[in-house]
């Protein structure tokens, strides 16, 4: 139960900022819904007018019971459905069942207690009247068949110029097994949920829902409701006792509870204890603040994955940066000492990045400054919490990953994944346009970055994740402990990274770069984390050209002869896919095979750039001879497959090509890309 107990801890901190009104924890005793009629009424209970909401989620006071109903009768003191509010659904045919009674009653003793508010009062003198449907009939919100019943679907042709009513467009539709007309859209109208605005000459708050002196007259009211007294397991105190716990987490519609155990059948708590209070006592204080805090902070700063969920925050309210977004995101905008720069409509431009520096130090610098700023925030005794969520039936939602770190902890363990797992990354933009034009330019850009979890699971299973939102949740919650706790990276994942990014056919090219990039910055951070010490390794994002690995230099090979291949093509006016390109999944396999087959495919190209590009071809050649004689005899020949190192060689091969000032007046526009 610590996770809610630093919830409650965080609802106090948090009640204490200063934010806009709609960023506000809500109040307890209220929850959060979907309006769809909006009834204005006067002072003394008079209808006036009413609207359509679309889209629209109000704060509505609410019971226990009603905040976490998924089924019969709870009706919420003040806005509800019309099956509640509304005396005469019945009598215009509703097929829901009505429960206007016990809203009646509720709102009727609320009105007569020591705490009623004039809004409540108001409302309540006009729902006793009995004519709710018959008012929104009238002023055209709903509608009625040639039976004097409500329509559930709209009989006419609908077309851009006799569109159907709003109201059959902002509720949900019936299940297929409910309705009657299938090549219609049909809706059940006591589904619809009522919200109020009171109308008083001279005051300037007339809603319902925002009136702050409205929501405090029913928490009052609510507090001294009777409710068992017992122990609290969260604050230790004699309090009232929680019976049904908050539900609507991770949206209005969400009908999962973290805690529940109402259920008198089975054995949800039978076996062990006589009743549901022996297992787990919260009191309502400490589980309506902890819940609204939980729904506060998903709503902020939660990340999802379908029903997934994982949040992390700082128990004072302090802000903290998300664990879950990459080094490029985070820093919003990057030097650029850290970016490379290709436009599909312009030679490669000159850059700025010194080779002669280690890009990994300068980068760990520039994001160890980011973090800086953060942690001058942050007391010694400051606790972040990092959590996971998620549900495996509609009704039941589960805690899959907690955490508690210290705030220098937590961004210690930050800092090491985003300098570890830091590598070229594949980004697109776009910028305004120097020229004059309208469009913007869209530009190619490479920052150094560590990739996010999202992107980790495309590059190493591509389309699969789409149709199995089960293996996008089990590698989300396989990586975060990557980030959280430090743990190595899953050498499963890294493999098959490493084989997606060895084939370029499988894909756009624009996605293949992106592969290629987060496989380098899995592979390097896989082995600077390896779970053996001895095996332990650290690779340069600068190219090494003092390297004697072959996995390295074969990719080093690659690179060099897919340039020339390149350049020659786009000198004659080609645009297709080199030899290297088509052949780099064999080559990861068999090496020394390929390669024969690739520097002999070479040579006419090689003949192409002897006039018009010589300087260049020169240049390529002594790589390709220094290259080749940095290997070992027995390395070269040994046609065995090559580990994901060779990328890393490929890669910081490929980047080097970007940053090679004294050739752009000889190089050609670089090979166009599809767009992203």
């Amino acid at each position: 139960m610590s996770w809610l107990a630093k919830l409650y801890e965080t609802y106090e901190a948090g009640a204490n900022l200063d934010l806009p009104a709609d960023k506000k924890l809500m109040p307890i005793s209220h929850t959060l819904q979907n309006a769809h009629i909006h009834i204005v009424i006067t002072d003394q209970g008079s209808f006036k007018r009413a609207t359509i909401f679309e889209k629209t989620q109000i704060v509505l006071p609410a019971t226990e019971s009603s905040a976490g109903r998924s089924s019969g009768e709870a009706p919420h003191p003040l806005a509800d459905k019309l099956q509640y509010v509304a005396k005469d659904y019945p009598d215009f045919g509703g097929k829901k069942n009505t429960y206007f009674e016990s809203y009646e009653k509720q709102l009727a003793e609320w009105c007569h207690s020591n705490y009623a508010h004039k809004k409540a009062i108001a409302i309540h003198r006009y729902i006793s009247r009995g004519q709710v449907i018959k008012d929104l009939v009238d002023f055209g919100i709903l509608y009625l068949g040639e039976n004097k019943k409500l329509l559930s679907y709209w009989p006419h042709e609908e077309d851009k110029e006799h569109p159907a009513p709003p109201i059959f467009k902002v509720l949900p539709p019936l299940p297929k097994e409910k309705c009657t007309q299938p090549d219609k859209k049909e809706i059940e109208p006591g589904d619809a949920l009522v919200c109020w605005t009171v109308e008083e000459p001279g005051e300037l708050d007339s809603t319902t829902w925002t009136d702050c002196s409205l929501q405090q007259s029913w928490i009052e009211y609510d507090a001294q409701a009777a409710k068992e007294i017992g122990v609290c397991y969260i604050s230790g105190e004699k309090k009232p006792i929680a019976v049904n716990h908050p539900a609507k987490l991770r949206h209005t519609g969400d009908k999962a509870k973290l805690i529940s155990a109402n259920d008198l059948s089975g054995f949800t708590f039978r076996g062990r204890f006589t009743d549901s209070l022996q297992a787990a006592g919260v009191s309502f204080e400490v589980t309506q603040k902890g819940h609204n805090a939980l729904r506060w902070l998903i709503s902020r700063q939660g990340h999802k994955n379908g029903d997934q969920i994982f949040v992390a925050w700082a128990v004072s309210g302090k802000t903290i940066p998300s664990p879950l977004d990459d080094s490029w995101t985070l820093l919003k905008e990057l030097p650029e000492a850290f970016i490379f720069v290709a436009t599909e409509d312009e030679a490669i431009q000159q850059s700025v990045i010194d080779h002669s520096r280690d890009l990994g130090q300068s980068f760990a610098h520039q994001f160890n400054k980011y973090l800086a700023g953060y942690r001058s925030q942050f007391e010694m005794n400051d606790q972040i919490v990092v959590m996971g969520l998620d549900s495996a039936t509609p009704g039941r939602m589960g805690v899959t990953y907690y955490r508690e770190l210290m705030g220098s902890e937590f961004f210690s363990r930050l800092e090491e994944w985003h300098n570890q797992f830091s590598w070229f990354q594949r980004h697109s933009i776009d910028v305004p346009n120097k020229k004059g034009g309208k469009k913007p330019i869209h530009k190619t850009i490479w920052p150094v970055s560590a990739p996010v979890p999202r992107s980790i699971a495309d590059a190493a299973y591509g389309d699969t994740l789409k149709s199995n939102s089960t293996l996008r949740k089990n590698l989300l919650e396989r990586i975060v402990p990557c980030i959280i706790d430090g743990q190595p990276f899953p050498l499963d994942i890294l493999h098959l990274a490493v084989k997606r990014a060895s084939n370029r056919n499988n894909c756009e090219h624009w996605e293949w770069e992106r592969n290629l990039g987060i496989t380098c910055s899995l592979y390097k951070g896989f082995y600077l984390r390896h779970p053996t010490p001895d095996k332990r390794r650290e690779y340069s994002m600068n190219l090494d050209e003092n390297s004697k690995s072959r996995d390295y230099l074969y990719g080093r090979l690659l690179a060099i002869a897919d340039r020339i291949e390149e350049v020659a093509l786009r000198t004659n006016g080609e645009n297709r896919p080199t030899n290297a390109a088509r052949l780099m999944q064999r080559y990861a396999d068999r090496p020394f095979s390929t390669w024969r087959t690739i520097e002999l495919g070479l040579q006419p190209y090689m003949q192409r750039l002897q006039g018009p590009r010589g300087g260049f071809l020169t240049n390529r050649k002594k790589e390709l001879d220094a290259v080749v004689s940095s290997f070992e005899t027995e390395d070269f020949t040994l046609d065995k497959p090559l580990t994901g190192e060779f990328l890393l060689g490929y890669h910081c091969q490929k980047m080097h090509y970007r940053n090679i000032a004294q050739e752009i007046p000889d190089e050609p526009t670089i090979q166009p890309e599809e767009s992203k």
